[in-house]
């Protein structure tokens, strides 16, 4: 049975062909996300590691945890713990460290690294033997700066050049005095690192004698567990914290390959829907190869070979194909890892060199899914082929399936149909995170019952393009009677298509839904005509609306400043705001009371003021993080949303409580409105700061929709790989049924269709069967859109379902698509066969 088996597999190698390419292109995809995560791992793990050279032990500040009316708080690390860190015994030298956000502009005045890669720190004293010199000398004074070597290749900035900076907001231009080299993993991503002295970088990051962090290098010979002991001696345990080198490297370590995990496991849920749509081409096949062999096995059965010798033959074919599949999937995995790596250098976010990772795990992977999964699809077309009587196998080429199997079939379809949608539906009526899972079930189980259905679902939507197929005489009905001939084959076929068009329309209905919403969240909160903030986030100075209110064109400001407080024993962070003002710069649904902010008078929204009982009139005290408490009252309650929300509070009432005042964001009223002059005239007045983004409502929206465009994109090209394969299997299928019906073709060129009445015949095949898959796949997608659009209802009020028709559009003739490239091979492989030749084949 094996040497049978081997033969069978030489003597239909372009047969399995398709099905090879199908398997091939999903084990690519797995062991490509593995090479290309566990590379980018790995290098950026061991970059890390090299950080930490210069640090046995770290010495942090003790958090003080929120009690009471106190608010949490870390304490300080002073010039005095320093130097006492540097007696131990076993201490070599500490370092104080201070870090902080650095906005860097380039030549062309744009910020380096994208705003959260932009780091800035101290310089220790002349000589710090963390940053190596290689150029120029260590900073002095608030003038000069040194920056990374990375940062000066890009940028071409040398000793002696001016660079603009911005810490929170204004823009400094200091000299660059020096250049140096680091191992920090940032600026080996994109980023750039600024070194200031220590006195200037405790002042700029608002650590004015007091520092982050104190590095400790041991001496020879002293161990860091031996270095810890002794530090924790010498320092007060309720001030500081203290962690080996090593530690740090490895939570680290283990910081990255969390951050990777998510990429990883996007990546290979795009792969194993390439694997799941790869799944029908290989069952489609095998059942075809099974019929056209029904006589041999059937021989076999009569000449003694058991049922279960007959599945064994049939599942070693597929062990040799999954092996070849997953060998050549292994082989361009590894390619694919290496082009992700190259793109993403080209996409700018470039990452530390280090060696291709390809592990045993990632072997192992690629060989277990590929033959497993190829495996596991030829089962079934093997146990049928097996169960059939071999007097009936040898009196009929073809086992039709029985009513019995088709109603089993039909009535399992509708109950995992049912099923599918009473949960979908369930899940839309859940608050947001609570309906994910069942949402997620559900969509699984509507989709195995329409796969069920399919063959049911194949009669009565192929019978609805009847009119248009008779427009093509013969060959039109001709196509109709094929495509409906084996409603199985037709199913399995059409479902490879369903599958992918269904993600990608779902996709689609949801982003133009979420950027409808977004547009309409921002028209609906925000009066302001423009809304500046930092680039990276971080808090934007005080000195930032100063300077917008001088601006000539600007008639109001607001800032939206974030203050933590303790409220009835919970930390509670109140939105500090100028209450003269905030009214006509925000429109906000008032729900009970009135917009009044000013003094002891706040407003709360919804979500808040229901969880502590309040309503307008009511009082609460609060204690700042300062200490000291005051009684304020709710004179409204707003509706919030994902823009606005929280206490807002006046900032004269919070600003005598603030030690270090940051504003998130500061909204601006401009006499002229919004308009391009107006905004080069803010941005001129903010010194044209790159950390400093000046965005009108429009900007807001694009913004937040940039995002999910990005995704969107990324998911169209994933989603490209089950296309692909979904092409792979129309044109198995059509390949294989033209082979069946070789006789039946020659039989119709001997009556006088001519060859270019066969081609049009497999091509109107080959479109009615692809349109069949992209109208089940559109219509499931804007389903499944629509119901996530329910789900995320609960969470943004301004949610709006949104049918993009003309994009529907483009799929249906995406389908028809694939259907006439798919069909180009068969159509003239059936076009060219020899009349006499096919009438004679069995």
């Amino acid at each position: 049975m094996f040497r049978t088996a081997l033969r069978n597999v030489l003597a239909h190698k372009a047969r399995l062909l398709m099905t090879v390419l199908a398997v091939m292109l999903g084990v690519a995809f797995v062991s490509g996300t593995l090479v290309f995560t566990n590379t980018i791992s790995d290098a950026l793990q061991k970059q890390s590691a090299k950080g930490f050279d210069h640090v046995d032990v770290a010495v942090t500040p003790e958090w003080k945890d929120a009690k009471g009316d106190e608010v949490g708080e870390s304490q300080e690390l002073t010039r005095a713990l320093v130097d006492d860190s540097a007696r131990v015994p076993g201490a070599e030298r500490a370092v104080g460290v201070v870090t902080g956000f650095t906005a860097m502009a380039d030549k062309d005045g744009k910020l380096i690294g994208g705003g959260f890669q932009s780091q800035g720190g101290n310089y220790w004293g002349t000589e710090d033997p963390r940053y190596p010199l290689v150029e120029g000398h260590a900073p002095k004074g608030a003038g000069e700066v040194l920056i990374d070597s990375r940062t000066a290749e890009r940028t071409g900035y040398e000793v002696g050049d001016t660079v603009r900076l911005s810490i929170d907001g204004p823009v400094l231009e200091p000299v660059v005095s020096g250049i140096f080299t680091t191992d920090d993993g940032n600026v080996a991503a994109g980023g750039s690192l600024t070194l200031f002295d220590t006195a200037t970088a405790q002042k700029l990051f608002g650590k004015e004698g007091t520092f982050d962090e104190i590095a400790v290098k041991a001496k020879d010979g002293v161990s860091e567990t031996a270095l810890q002991a002794q530090l924790e001696k010498a320092l007060p345990s309720d001030v500081v914290e203290t962690t080996t080198g090593q530690k740090l490297a490895d939570d680290q370590a283990e910081a990255i390959a969390s951050s990777m995990s998510g990429l990883k496991q996007g990546l290979l849920v795009f792969a194993g829907i390439a694997l799941f749509v790869g799944t029908f081409i290989i069952a489609n096949t095998f059942t075809m190869l099974v019929a056209q062999r029904t006589k041999e096995l059937a021989l076999m059965r009569a000449v003694g070979a058991s049922r279960r010798q007959v599945t064994r033959s049939v599942l070693i074919e597929a062990f040799v194909v999954g092996a070849v599949a997953a060998v050549a999937g292994l082989v361009a995995g590894v390619g694919i890892g290496v082009g992700l790596r190259s793109l993403m250098g080209t996409l700018d976010a470039t990452v530390p060199d280090g060696p291709l990772v390809i592990s045993p795990g990632t072997i192992g992977t690629a060989f277990a899914v590929g033959i497993l999964v190829t495996m596991l699809a030829a089962w079934l077309p093997g146990r049928r082929a097996a169960k059939i009587p071999p007097v009936a196998a040898m009196g009929s080429v073809h086992a039709q399936a029985t009513t019995r199997s088709l109603v089993l079939r039909n009535t399992l379809g509708a109950l995992f149909s049912a099923a599918g949608v009473a949960v979908v539906l369930a899940a839309t009526t859940m608050d947001g995170s609570d309906g994910q899972a069942p949402m997620g079930l559900g969509a699984v189980l509507l989709i195995i019952g329409v796969f069920i259905l399919t063959p049911l679902l194949s009669r009565p939507l192929i019978a609805a393009a009847a009119p248009v197929l008779r427009l093509f005489g013969v060959s039109g009905k001709l196509a109709r009677q094929n495509s409906v001939r084996n409603p199985r084959r037709t199913a399995a076929t059409a479902s490879a298509l369903m599958i992918g068009l269904t993600l990608i329309t779902g996709m689609t209905v949801m982003a133009g839904s979420l950027q409808k919403s977004i547009d309409k969240m921002a028209a609906a909160a925000i009066e302001a005509d423009y809304v500046v903030s930092m680039a990276n986030g971080n808090g934007l100075s005080p000195d930032v609306e100063r300077r917008l209110k001088e601006a000539g064109d600007v008639t109001a400001t607001s800032p939206m400043r974030n203050a933590p407080s303790r409220i009835d024993g919970e930390t509670e962070f109140l939105t500090g705001v100028d209450g003269s003002t905030i009214g006509g710069l925000t429109e906000l649904k008032v729900e009970d009371g009135a917009f009044e902010v000013g003094g002891a008078r706040v407003v709360v929204d919804r979500d808040t003021a229901e969880s502590y009982g309040w309503k307008a009139g009511s009082d609460f005290t609060v204690a700042y993080e300062d200490g000291e408490k005051q009684e304020l009252t709710v004179a409204g309650v707003y509706e919030a949303n994902e823009m606005i929300r929280g206490i807002m509070v006046d900032t004269a009432t919070l600003a005598p409580h603030t030690a270090e005042p940051a504003d998130m964001l500061v909204l601006v009223k401009t006499s002229d409105g919004a308009s391009d002059a107006v905004k080069d005239r803010l941005e001129k007045a903010l010194g044209t700061n790159p950390a400093i983004k000046v965005q009108d409502k429009q900007d807001l929206s694009n913004e937040i929709a940039k995002m999910f465009t990005l995704i969107l994109n990324m998911v169209y090209g994933l989603l490209a790989m089950a296309v692909i394969v979904a092409v792979l299997g129309v044109i198995n299928t059509l390949a294989m049924s033209v082979f069946e019906r070789s006789q039946e073709i020659g039989m119709l060129r001997a009556i006088g269709l001519d060859r270019k009445g066969v081609k049009r015949m497999v091509r109107l095949e080959s479109l009615v069967i692809s349109l069949f898959g992209g109208v089940l796949g559109i219509g499931l997608g804007v389903f499944f859109g629509w119901a996530a659009g329910q789900l995320l209802g609960t969470r943004m009020a301004t949610y709006e379902l949104v049918l993009p028709w003309g994009r529907m559009a483009v799929f249906l003739l995406l389908a028809a698509a694939v259907g006439v490239l798919a069909a180009l091979w068969p159509a003239r492989r059936a076009a060219r066969l020899n009349m006499l030749q096919a009438i004679k084949a069995e």
